[in-house]
């Protein structure tokens, strides 16, 4: 079981690479690119998983439902917002996305990376 919850634990962490590293990479250009979605959604879903899987298991520490929480409507905000970015950019010609949606999902990935960090 714990073998699964880090299989989760490693997709998550490679979900929210994607978002971030697509974000940074977009910064120069109009556009966003379209793997920020896949990359919000795989966090996500890993994400919750790995609640299920802990809330499954003994692994010997109780979860902080607060903090969950609040990763859970942080990064769901990012999806939506990722969501929306990339039908914009597909209705536009040349893929532009409005710069403030675009650092929206930017600064709302580095608050959820923040709050799995510092947040005990």
């Amino acid at each position: 079981m714990e073998f699964l919850y880090n299989v989760f634990v490693a997709l998550h962490f490679i979900g929210w690479a994607i978002v971030l590293g697509g974000y940074l990479a977009s910064l120069r250009s109009p556009g966003l690119y379209k793997g920020v979605f896949h990359g919000a959604l795989t966090a996500l879903v890993a994400g919750v998983v790995m609640v299920g899987i802990k809330e499954m298991g003994d692994f010997g520490r109780e979860l902080d439902m607060a903090k969950i929480g609040v990763k859970l409507v942080v990064a769901l905000v990012i999806a939506v917002l990722a969501f929306v970015a990339k039908r914009q950019g597909a209705k536009s010609s040349d893929g532009a996305v409005a710069p403030g949606l675009k650092h929206a999902i930017g600064g709302l990935t580095l608050v959820n990376i923040l709050v799995a960090v510092f947040w005990n």
